[in-house]
């Protein structure tokens, strides 16, 4: 299918993406802004995913590469994360394009909901480092799986969700939380793209106008974020 691009919905694309890429890449929720624009341009459910997933895709590499850069993030550390992350991607990205459309239009409006409030009451977490509550390899197992398949699915929020995780239960501070859970969500979207892209369900000029800002946003909002630290997030959301 294709959308007329007038100038407006082009500026609106851009600046959507760079919104969601600054957002995204300092506590995640980028999907919440996206995701309800792409469907009101009039896209279908199911190509608008993928279409998120496309454009998502850029601005989580470029945030993981500025976090990686600034000595943030240890790969090796997350390797066990990223092969689960990948194998549950590839089930919820499969999953999701076997439902008919009608039944994800149905459902998407209730997960925003769910995602929006679980952000807006997340509880204060990361100022500083932590005891673990569990081994890196089966922390990354568990909830590579079901944020992996949770993102391939449907995604919104996905960022928000590992960064809560890593807190809680790695002892993270917000700062390398964030880092990491760039590297799980550009490994669950590359994944589910290939996965939408295969099924024909991605609108490429309308995903590549959001990715530019997207690119834009997320490299400032990373190097904000790496500079000021744990205590920029607590300024930032409480």
């Amino acid at each position: 299918m294709e959308i007329t691009l007038s100038t407006e919905i082009i500026i609106l694309l851009f600046v959507t993406g760079l919104t969601a890429g600054f957002i995204d890449s300092i506590a995640g929720g980028g999907g919440l802004v996206t995701l309800p624009v792409l469907l009101a341009v009039g896209l279908p459910p199911q190509v608008a995913l993928g279409t998120n997933k496309l454009q998502g895709s850029f601005g989580t590499l470029s945030s993981s590469y500025n976090y990686i850069r600034k000595g943030e993030i240890k790969i090796r550390k997350c390797l066990v994360g990223v092969l689960f992350t990948f194998l549950g991607s590839v089930l919820g990205s499969w999953s999701v394009q076997m439902l008919e459309p009608v039944f994800i239009q149905h459902i998407i409006p209730w997960l925003l909901i769910f995602v929006l409030i679980y952000t807006f009451c997340s509880p204060k977490l990361g100022y500083q480092d932590t005891k673990p509550k569990m081994s890196f390899n089966l922390f990354f197992l568990l909830f590579g799986l079901i944020l992996g398949f949770y993102d391939g699915f449907f995604g919104p929020g996905t960022g928000s969700f590992w960064t809560a995780a890593l807190c809680l239960v790695i002892g993270f501070n917000m700062t390398k939380a964030a880092g990491y859970t760039r590297i799980m969500n550009f490994t669950s979207n590359i994944v589910a793209l290939c996965l939408f892209i295969t099924g024909n369900k991605v609108l490429y000029g309308v995903g590549m106008i959001m990715a530019l800002g997207q690119v834009i946003g997320a490299r400032f909002g990373s190097t904000l974020a790496i500079n000021k630290g744990a205590q920029f997030f607590s300024q930032w959301f409480y």
